[in-house]
């Protein structure tokens, strides 16, 4: 062996103090680096939680429960979105969807319980129709709608063949002075359509009816509906009825050529009960204290008072005409005023002929309707439905909806 390849190496053994020095160094070094880490993570976990506070945790708040379904604020501020993509979202609409939420799920809960199913291969055909976004929120509304079709065919096949119907005339009037007037022109031969357009009240409620069972009839008339006999002209009165007239009494207290006017109003169904009314005003009758009882306009809360008004103010150029030329503290006339509307009024009804009579097609889609309409308020009354969405978490979901477009 060579003299090169028994040449060792030096090797250093380092001190007690120095080992000691290195091991201080390693353990300060360690402990630098640990607490660094632990202040990075302490930052992004601060950072983390404060976007989970505001970006996160509130999407999943549950805002809406019917039964075992829960929907949360994501779901909530999707389906605003969907259901406000060509107007802007506002307090309105948003309580409008929730209703329909609330609605959407009774519908789907209700026909399942039916054992009415919807596949998703019907849902996923129905979304390529209507070219919809195939997501969550319009899968929940396809299926609605799909499970509300089918209990709407399911109601219609149980419909009878036959029912009980009348073939009538109806026309809303204002009065019974005027129901009388009209009953005894059409008794004594006078044509039906004839005196509608002179009388009834609201032109739009057309005349003949055609044959309709009692439960198509308004309800006052559905409830006499059993008595009423072949050829039978007759009247009742109908306090829900609306009606697109109305009659005004007016009193001004002053006026200023700046303010305008100072008045009290009150707005009554007919001119009958304005004259009974004006006549318990001249008997010594107090305004206020009647509009609390009579008046059917919105001030009558306030005793009829509008405060200061001027001209186009009650967006009425009848109102307009008499209020602005009345004497102070003077009553005016009743004043009849066709630009408003009013409850409570008298139906003329004609019958043409009464019996078992076959059901028609709009016939059966109206009686489906209703018995749809029935039997989802029946769901809602059965099911436990709770709303958490406050004035605060509505705007906030505006908002949201708002800053996606």
């Amino acid at each position: 062996m060579s003299k090169k390849q028994k040449k060792t190496e030096l090797k250093i053994t380092p001190t007690k103090h120095q080992l000691s020095k290195w091991q201080r160094q390693k353990k300060v070094s360690r402990i630098i680096i640990i607490a660094a880490a632990v202040f990075l993570g302490g930052i992004l976990a601060y950072v983390g939680q404060g976007y989970y506070r505001s970006n996160i945790k509130p999407f999943r708040e549950i805002v809406i429960q019917v039964n075992d379904s829960s929907f949360d604020m994501g779901y909530y501020v999707d389906m605003l979105d969907a259901q406000t993509k060509r107007m802007e979202p506002d307090q309105f609409y948003a309580q409008y969807v929730t209703t329909q939420i609330e609605q959407l799920e009774l519908i789907k809960q209700g026909a399942n319980d039916m054992g009415i199913e919807i596949s998703k291969e019907e849902v996923d055909a129905k979304i390529k129709e209507l070219d919809l976004p195939n997501s969550k929120i319009y899968q929940d509304l396809v299926t609605s709608e799909l499970a509300r079709e089918k209990l709407l065919d399911y109601f219609t096949y149980k419909l009878p063949a036959e029912m009980e119907q009348a073939h009538i005339e109806i026309m809303p009037v204002e009065s019974q002075e005027v129901a009388h007037n009209v009953v005894s022109q059409l008794e004594a031969g006078e044509d039906f359509t004839a005196l509608q357009e002179e009388f009834s009240c609201s032109p739009n409620e057309e005349g003949d009816q055609g044959w309709l069972p009692a439960e198509l009839m308004p309800s006052t008339i559905g409830d006499i509906f059993a008595s009423l006999t072949s050829g039978e002209i007759t009247n009742v009165r109908d306090k829900e009825i609306t009606k697109n007239v109305g009659y005004w009494l007016i009193k001004v207290t002053k006026e200023d050529e700046e303010k305008g006017i100072f008045a009290y109003a009150m707005l009554l169904p007919s001119e009958e009960e304005a004259i009974e009314v004006r006549d318990k005003l001249e008997a010594g009758g107090d305004f206020s204290e009647l509009a609390k009882e009579y008046s059917q306009h919105e001030s009558k809360d306030n005793g009829g008072e509008l405060d200061w008004i001027k001209e186009g103010d009650m967006k009425s150029k009848v109102f307009d005409d008499i209020a602005f030329k009345l004497k102070l503290d003077e009553v005016s006339e009743p004043i009849k005023d066709e630009s408003v509307s009013t409850n409570d009024g008298y139906w003329v009804i004609k019958i043409l002929d009464k019996g078992q009579h076959g059901l028609n097609d709009k016939v059966k889609e109206s009686l489906a309707k209703k018995e749809f309409s029935q039997w989802l308020l029946a769901q809602k009354e059965s099911s436990t439905i709770n709303d958490y969405l406050d004035e605060k978490k509505i705007s906030w979901a505006i908002l949201k909806v708002m800053q996606r477009r």
